[in-house]
Formats: structure tokens, sequence, C-alpha cells
């Protein structure tokens, strides 16, 4: 199951205490103070991993702990520290405090992790209170409370290529027909009802990732719809595809998705678009690319997604414009 937020209670593990201790052996009755520190505590930390796609397996996990540091020994042996908890979260997560939802880290990169709590020092033991004027100390420290927080987690998904649309305009036909991805296929709106990500092969040394998000309707930036929920996601791509139904009248498709996209971000709005008049095998389609070619302010390709008809084109249009994009990045 999709997930792209989650709320988690983080704690990192308390320090292990120091100890009293006095060495006691045969003929040595006055041996001094060998009481050792405590553990550290374990740290939390959140790391990137490229091979997930979704917060769902955090979703009941509310309490994330790392453990605690062990308490000193004698003979001057210090506590074992806590071991870390790492909690692993797809490439593009922000992580956010929860109370006011300022950024800690964006995990972008597969590598790439960060300590979101620290765990706490460990308790000193008696050894190390002694000194000429106080031989025999019996204090020691307890240890240190580990940091704590809750955090606000978000999804991003990283992909190169977003495709976006009314709904039944066919972005998830075409998502299977030039990817290995197997969404969900339906003739009713909003078939998907989640973000669906497909590798697309070029070559076999060159892909990309294409993710299918649910469809756009009329006031989707209002909160009308699925669109409102998954307009993030187009974020981090690269290109936007914009997916129209052929049959579709001009102001009913091209026109609503553009002002979705302006009114949810003017930054989203500028993003490189390409243009597919989808389901051109249908009746009337013929007719309205002849209106759409007379007003689109832009050149567009034309596909069949069933039918398979233009998607080498397609695919290497992308293909294109994403290596210059990554060229002057």
């Amino acid at each position: 199951m999709f997930k792209d937020e989650v709320e988690i209670f983080v704690k990192a593990g308390d320090g292990g205490a120091g100890i009293v201790s006095f060495w006691r052996e045969k003929y040595i009755p006055k041996g001094g103070p060998d009481g050792g520190n405590g553990g550290w505590g374990g740290d939390v930390i959140i790391r990137a991993n490229p091979h997930m796609n979704t917060l769902y397996h955090l979703a009941h996990h509310e309490r994330i702990l790392a453990q605690a540091g062990q308490p000193g020994g004698s003979n001057n042996c210090i506590g074992k520290n806590g071991a870390d908890r790492v909690v692993e979260v797809p490439l593009g997560t922000v992580v956010r405090d929860r109370a006011n939802r300022n950024i800690l880290k964006d995990l972008k990169d597969a590598k790439d992790e960060f300590i979101v709590v620290k765990g706490g020092r460990g308790g000193r033991g008696n050894k190390v209170f002694a000194n000429a004027i106080n031989q025999t100390p019996r204090n020691a420290e307890t240890g240190a409370p580990g940091e704590e927080r809750w955090l606000y987690l978000e999804l991003k998904l990283i992909a190169d290529v977003g495709l976006v649309g009314l709904p039944n305009a066919g972005k998830s036909t075409v998502l299977s027909r030039v990817s290995d991805a197997r969404p969900k296929i339906a003739d009713y709106p909003f078939t998907t009802l989640e973000p669906s990500l497909g590798v697309v092969a070029v070559t076999e040394d060159r892909t990309f990732v294409v993710a299918d998000l649910p469809g756009l309707i009329e006031g989707a930036h209002l909160g009308k719809g699925l669109g409102d929920k998954f307009l993030k996601h187009i974020e981090r791509t690269r290109i936007v595809l914009h997916i129209i139904d052929a049959t579709t009248p001009l102001d009913a498709a091209y026109k609503t998705i553009r002002e979705e996209l302006k009114e949810y971000s003017p930054t989203l709005a500028k993003k490189p678009e390409i243009l597919v008049l989808n389901k051109i095998d249908l009746p009337g389609a013929e007719a309205n690319i002849k209106k759409y070619r007379a007003k689109l302010p832009k050149k567009f390709l034309t596909i069949s997604a069933v039918k398979k008809t233009g998607l080498p084109e397609l695919i290497r249009t992308l293909s294109r414009k994403l290596q210059t994009l990554k060229s002057a990045e």
C-alpha cells in the first residue's frame, strides 16, 4: 500500500550508568576504586533506500527507539554502547520537525543518511573521581538521557518524467506500454489511486523513470478529486508529460491541467512539458487534432497507447530531452 506521509516519535538510547566499585583481591584490602563508565546510548539514524517507494512500513510503528547503553562494570570495565536504530525510507523523503515543519533533511541520494537524535553520554564511574584528596570516592553518574522528538516524514517521489492529465486520458496505458510497470487499467475515472513507477529502457545502458500520477480535475489544487494529494510528486520530476485524450475538446483538457499546475505551484507550471495526444485511433480524434494544431501554443506528439502507435518516437523524444536537461545540470 502506498503511503507518503507519516508521523513518528524517535528516541535515542539513554547512556548507561557509571558504577561505584572497589578493587577487592586477597592480600590487597585497599585496592582503590575501579568503577567503570557506562556506555553511550544508540543513535536513531534515517537512511535513504533506493529500493523503497512508500512509507507504509512506518505507518504502524509510531515509536522508534534506539538501544540504551549498558552500565559500567567493576575492574574499570566500560559498559557496552547501545546499538543504533536505522530507519530506512525511500529516496525523496523530506524529514521535518513535527512541531514547526522545519526541514531537517531532504534525502535525495542513495547514500544519504543522518542522525536525527543522538544517544545519551554514558555516566562516569567512581574511578574517574579519584584524586589525591579523595582516594575512595563513592559517587558515580547516571547516564544522560537520549534525545527525542516527533518527526513528520513526507515522501516526494523522484522520477525523471511525471505523467499528468485528466482521468481516462490513458496515462496508465501509456506507462504500461513504454515501461515495465503494470498499473491497474480500466475505463472509469480515478483508476490510478496511487502513483505507479516504471523504468523505461532506451538502450541497454540508458534508462529513465516515469511516474504515473492520479488524474487531475478542475479544482484539484483546492482538494477536489485525488490530484491535490499527489501534485507534490511532480515537483521532483525533470519533465512533465502531459497526456490528453485526442477526442476531448481543447478547453476541457489542456487548459484545465495547465491551470491546476499553475495554481498549485508557479514553479511547477514552468517545468519542461511534452504534450501528447493519445487515443488517435478513436472516432473524432482526427478532427480534434486539427483544432489542437491551430490553437495550441506548442507542438505535440500523437500516439495510440493501445495500438502502440507513436510510442518509439515518444520514448526517443523523452530520452533526448532528459539528456539535454541533465547536461545543463
